[in-house]
């Protein structure tokens, strides 16, 4: 099967690529420039892992998502909260239908290059918070996929069931460097340490037995 991988350049998608790669074909991967405060962190590091595994690397500007969404993970928006991604602060992170776009988007480019499957990333980790990432709304865009396009394109969500750690196990074991991954929603020169997804990464190693290579501002 050939697919393209939806890469933000964090942990999880990053982790899908190298999955991807290791069970079919990738045609290429795809990231999104949609304003967020750690766009700038994390699509280097994306393009980096394509450039290292010889993948074609597309990268899409969503900058009306800054201009016109509400959402303090974008840089029009408010500061970035800190905590646990299960506090209710954290819903403030919520980019609205941020994967429905982004889904629809990268449906048409993976018809477009010939593409079979569309990788995304979501986990179980994600469900509290962020509606475009259960199930229910990933089964929603898969028939919506498959019915819209010639191809059939289907959709492919290989950690819905794992948390992070299952994901940074899985990781592991395909070799990647998760030193050259970003997670901080605030896009400083360090990872924070106290934001909801730094607060998850720091969890997600601890709970894999898996050394932590990121250096976090906590630490410095």
């Amino acid at each position: 099967m050939k697919t393209l991988v939806l890469l933000s350049g964090g942990m999880d998608s990053v982790t899908a690529l190298y999955w991807a790669r290791h069970e079919d074909e990738i045609v290429g991967a795809v990231s999104f420039d949609y304003g967020a405060k750690h766009n700038h962190r994390e699509i280097p590091l994306a393009a980096w892992h394509c450039a290292h595994l010889g993948v074609k690397h597309d990268i899409i500007d969503l900058g009306f998502m800054n201009q016109h969404f509400a959402s303090d993970l974008l840089k029009s928006g408010g500061t970035i909260p800190e905590g646990h991604y299960a506090d209710e602060n954290m819903k403030k992170t919520v980019v609205p239908f941020r994967n429905g776009i982004m889904l629809s988007i990268a449906c048409g480019l993976a018809e477009s290059c010939g593409a079979d499957a569309l990788v995304i990333a979501a986990h179980a980790g994600d469900h509290m918070i962020y509606p475009d990432c259960r199930e229910p709304f990933m089964q929603a865009m898969a028939s919506a996929m498959r019915e819209g396009t010639y191809a059939h394109v289907e959709l492919m969500r290989p950690f819905i069931h794992l948390d992070k750690a299952g994901i940074a196990k899985t990781g592991a074991e395909l070799g990647v460097d998760y030193g050259k991954t970003w997670s901080c929603y605030k896009g400083g020169d360090l990872h924070c340490g106290k934001c909801g997804t730094c607060v998850e990464r720091i969890e997600a190693f601890v709970l894999a037995g898996i050394h932590d290579p990121t250096v976090y501002e906590t630490e410095a």
